[in-house]
């Protein structure tokens, strides 16, 4: 997700923009840029590509006010470029504004509001700044009325701050499905898409609802609801510790972790997968997984699910014979190995004791080991011969979320690199950067929604004491991490089959009301997956499918975008983990700490 910072009222509008951005960087970004205005007629406009030290470089001393927005970016519409960084503006440079979030109608508001517009960029961003100019300009409507009726027209989610350089006593603030906001300073205000980039100016902060709009002064704040109709707010306090280890405004670290998810996937992207350069991972270690003759994941839990995956995408991109065991039983009933082999540990916290075993006896064993894990300095990352970062950021809540889409986009780019190493066409042609925008945007959508994920749990989980998880192939494969995730947290007894063995003894258990939550994202297996659903539903199964967008049928109640079918437990994870999540929350129980659990398995 992409970076907002906004303030007014305060002589050191610069230094809060800047501040703030750098604090927001963790987000992933491929461009930044600010809008700051002295309020005496003098404003400057600064977009650069790249980190955020490049648009430091290019503020020079005299960019100095007191209103300014910024932002930083990861391309949805239109390639990285200065153009497509936002602040966008109108043509006539009245307007500037910044956007987080996709706005699903731009091309048709475009097509009937400025049809004689010329456009300087590709963004959808642009089109809302340039809906407000053609409200007020040709229209002569009140900058608040244009404001009013461009949102009025908006579909999709966005979080958005704006500034009328003719009137630049206020900053315009609205949001719909995107986090944004509000922080009380010391004779100025603050805006900000995160707590993170504003803690050590305010700690009270008021919360933009879904739809609401703002009026953001120095000295006061007015917020309005989607009929201009004035609402009383008051501030809550939002502590945020330097290190991000916080809820901010989520009710649980594990929501917090679900929504970062789409961030993850852009951080990950822009970490190891830098535009017109080498997939940024040791060649060293590239080499080493590339003679190897087969590779053996290792992991626990979450993380096995994500070994799982992690077969399937080295056996394709990288076609190297793979194999994923679980760590306690690997431990003490190692197999007949190959003769190059290589051993690859997935962990969240880098602390899990029973690969750790696994570890000592690989490196006794004179065997090449790499540890993927989401903690630098954790123990399995310090004795591995390699490790490789998952940057998801923190992961507080017990139940793993972020860390699994994490460790298998990390997977993913190894396989690629691996691949690449040994000249496969497979992996060349294999464009992970666009898959895992495509994922990230994706997650966008099915994470914009929590209310229907809630209906949903309450339709298919309310009173179960049992449920199913259905799937082929891949779908077998996430339908494990669903399962888990579901009986983690709610204690609803879950399990996760193949869907061909159903009718090997499973649908003994199939009895009236029982849900079978069933993943269809396979279009070689899909067909025969329909054929089980229906078993299942003669039997009288309460049957939720979740099926992409080439496999979907008329009935699906949940369709999801498509993407190549060994990254689609990106995205058919997350609906498991809000099923699961709601599920829980309507049981009464501790999402963030289920009984008997613990975050980081210290003992075997």
């Amino acid at each position: 997700m992409c970076g907002i910072v906004g303030t007014i009222g305060t002589g050191a509008t610069t230094q809060i923009l800047l501040k703030g951005l750098n604090r927001l960087e963790y987000r992933g970004y491929d461009s930044a840029g600010i809008y700051v205005n002295d309020q005496d007629g003098q404003d400057y406009l600064v977009k650069t590509v790249g980190k955020i030290a490049a648009l430091e470089a290019a503020v020079g001393p005299q960019v100095q006010g007191r209103i300014g927005i910024a932002h930083t970016r990861w391309a949805t519409h239109g390639q990285p470029s200065v153009a497509n960084a936002h602040p966008q503006f109108s043509g006539s440079k009245r307007f500037y504004l910044v956007h987080n979030g996709v706005i699903s109608n731009f091309t048709a508001l475009k097509e009937q509001y400025l049809a004689d517009q010329a456009f300087a960029s590709q963004t959808d961003t642009e089109v809302i700044v340039q809906m407000i100019a053609h409200f007020v300009e040709a229209e002569a409507m009140t900058t608040l009325a244009a404001f009013q009726k461009t949102l009025s027209l908006l579909a999709g989610s966005y979080a958005l701050l704006l500034v009328d350089r003719e009137d630049p006593e206020v900053l315009y603030v609205a949001k719909n499905k995107s986090p944004l906001l509000i922080g009380l300073a010391a004779g100025y205000n603050v805006v900000t898409s995160d707590a993170l980039a504003t803690y050590d100016l305010t700690t009270d902060y008021l919360e933009l609802r879904d739809g609401e709009m703002a009026l953001v002064r120095a000295s006061d704040v007015t917020i309005l609801d989607q009929q201009g109709d004035t609402q009383g707010r008051e501030p809550i306090e939002i502590k945020v510790e330097a290190d991000a280890i916080g809820k901010g405004t989520y009710p649980t670290f594990m929501l917090k972790e679900i929504d970062e998810q789409p961030a993850v996937m852009r951080r990950i992207s822009q970490h190891y997968l830098p535009v017109d350069q080498p997939i940024a991972i040791d060649p060293a270690l590239i080499q080493h997984v590339a003679q190897a003759d087969r590779l053996y994941f290792v992991a626990a839990g979450t993380s096995y699910h994500a070994s799982l995956v992690g077969k399937r995408l080295f056996e394709r991109y990288a076609q190297i014979p793979a194999e994923a065991g679980v760590a306690s039983e690997f431990g003490y009933h190692w197999p007949l190995l190959s003769a190059k082999p290589f051993f690859i540990f997935l962990s969240q916290s880098g602390e899990t004791a029973d690969s750790r075993q696994v570890l000592v006896e690989a490196k006794r064993r004179g065997l090449p080991t790499l540890v993927i894990t989401n903690v630098a300095n954790s123990t399995l990352a310090r004795e591995a011969d390699y490790h490789l970062l998952l940057h998801a950021g923190p992961e507080i809540a017990v139940a793993s979320t972020k860390a699994y889409t994490a460790q298998i986009a990390v997977e993913a780019v190894l396989a690629k690199a691996v691949g690449e190493r040994r000249q496969l066409g497979a992996a060349q042609s294999f464009d992970l950067a666009g898959q895992l925008a495509l994922a990230a945007n994706a997650m966008d959508e099915i994470t914009d929604n929590h209310q229907a994920w809630d209906q949903l749990a309450a339709e298919y989980l309310g009173s179960a004491t049992d449920a199913f998880y259905l799937g082929r192939g891949i779908d077998y494969d996430v339908s494990l991490e669903a399962a888990l995730k579901l009986k983690e947290i709610s204690y609803v007894h879950t399990e996760g089959f193949a869907a061909g063995e159903l009718k090997h003894g499973t649908i003994a258990l199939i009895e009236p009301g029982v849900p079978v939550i069933t993943f269809i994202t396979e279009q070689a297996t899909a067909d025969h997956t329909r054929g089980n659903v229906q078993e299942v539903k003669a039997r009288g199964g309460n049957v939720l499918v979740i099926a992409s967008e080439a496999c979907q049928q008329a009935g699906d109640q949940i369709v999801i975008p498509t993407l190549t079918d060994e990254l689609m437990p990106l995205v058919t994870v997350v609906c498991g983990q809000l099923l699961a999540y709601y599920a829980t929350l309507q049981r009464g129980l501790n999402v963030d700490q289920p009984r008997n659990l613990a975050k980081s398995v210290t003992v075997e």
